[in-house]
């Protein structure tokens, strides 16, 4: 079985299911370039808890439209994967023997930060699915260690996909078009990140809101790049970094994706 690469890719608007981008493109060929994995653990930036990870053990996810103010056609949207209470069970007793408190939900299902890239990258909904949530109130080391406990994932065939944005500053959306102008701020911060992690500076990625420039204009909250430094964790140590996908859209929405591998 070939060892899977762990991934993080930027999920953006909800309307990146329904509107034609690169970023769309982009996860819509992901799928097809990687060994087929038995189950996924998807960690969203729309699931946070308190105190600790959670997995969700839900045997049917539903589809969570955890939105408002976008076309019917995007609440009409189902992704009928099984899910995959298996692969999160191992998941939380890899976190468990680690030391890291994990909380279980019966049945939790798919927010949009996991389904819409999920919709695109596997669209026949075959896959067996489980999500882990990001830790409210915790940062970037936290999250690391949180992805070093489920290093074993990759080698058993469970793909960990994290889903957030290199970008999150939603305050700034101005209702400016998907190909709008990008600016400074927006664009300095992707193109430190893209250094960094290209170069495995761990210490300064963990660092970022006090060492990459506008952090904290792209991220006045972080829950958006948590899942990045799981993915990192959950490579391993000596994991290349490679950038898979750069764009960017409606002008404050870094659409990177990484691959850890």
């Amino acid at each position: 079985m070939a060892t899977l690469p762990t991934l993080f890719v930027s999920h953006g608007s909800p309307m990146l299911a329904l509107q034609d981008s690169p970023a769309r493109r982009f996860l819509q060929a992901l799928g097809k370039t990687l060994p087929r994995p038995k189950a996924i653990v998807v960690v969203s930036a729309h699931w946070e808890t308190s105190g600790g990870p959670a997995v969700s053990l839900a045997p049917q996810p539903a589809t969570i439209h955890d939105f408002g103010g976008f076309p019917r056609a995007l609440f009409e949207m189902r992704y009928p994967a099984p899910g995959a209470p298996d692969a999160a069970e191992r998941a939380a007793a890899l976190l468990e023997a680690a030391g890291v408190p994990v909380g279980r939900s019966a049945d939790r299902g798919l927010d949009h930060g996991a389904w819409v890239p999920l919709r695109l990258m596997y669209p026949d909904a075959d896959i067996p699915v489980a999500q882990l949530s990001v830790v409210r109130g915790a940062g970037p080391a936290v999250h690391e260690r949180i992805g070093q406990a489920l290093v074993a994932l990759r080698e058993e065939g469970v793909l960990v996909l994290a889903s957030g944005s290199l970008t999150h500053n939603l305050y700034e959306f101005r209702g400016q078009s998907v190909d709008a102008p990008v600016p400074d701020w927006v664009s300095g911060f992707e193109a430190w990140m893209k250094a960094r992690l290209e170069s495995s500076d761990r210490a300064a990625l963990l660092d970022y809101r006090e060492a990459a420039p506008f952090a904290v204009r792209n991220h006045p909250t972080d829950e958006h790049l948590l899942p990045l430094f799981v993915a990192m964790g959950a490579a391993g140590p000596d994991a290349r970094i490679t950038q898979l996908h750069a764009s960017f859209e409606h002008g404050i929405l870094a659409m990177d994706a990484y691959a850890f591998d």
